[in-house]
């Protein structure tokens, strides 16, 4: 089972992508802390610090079980826009569905509004798709 496991990584990860990978979290560190910053006062974040964490970490933990599994890294992602953008969404449909999930359990603040579902899908979308065609540009 592990040997299984160990070869469908294998076949899922280019560490050619590593830069990449990088950059897609904090693209979703960033766009995420942003919209609590936004929706928050500073008095509220500075009295609450762990809130924005808390906030954030559900979208984060959603990219890194769902990204690596649905081929956002695999060979080719790292070779151009052309592939690493749709894969970068596709993985980011699973993965806001993740953050969700968390999102709606009663461990976390926040829960899932329906507005905040269309928001979050296309808050990731367009940051990612931004943020890889950026990479590629600039490479």
């Amino acid at each position: 089972m592990a040997n299984a496991v160990a070869a469908f990584f294998e076949r899922r990860l280019d560490s050619r992508a590593v830069p990449m990978a990088v950059g897609d979290l904090l693209v979703i560190a960033v766009l995420f802390s942003a919209g609590t910053v936004r929706h928050n006062t500073v008095a509220f974040l500075t009295a609450n610090p762990a809130y924005l964490a808390e906030a954030v970490a559900p979208f984060l933990v959603g990219w890194i079980l769902a990204a690596p599994v649905l081929g956002a890294y695999a060979p080719g992602a790292a070779e151009s826009s052309k592939a690493a953008v749709p894969l970068a969404l596709r993985s980011w449909l699973v993965a806001d569905a993740i953050a969700l999930g968390i999102r709606a359990t009663p461990w976390v603040h926040g829960g899932v509004q329906l507005t905040f579902v269309a928001v979050s899908l296309g808050v990731g979308l367009v940051g990612l798709a931004v943020w890889r065609t950026i990479f590629f540009k600039l490479r």
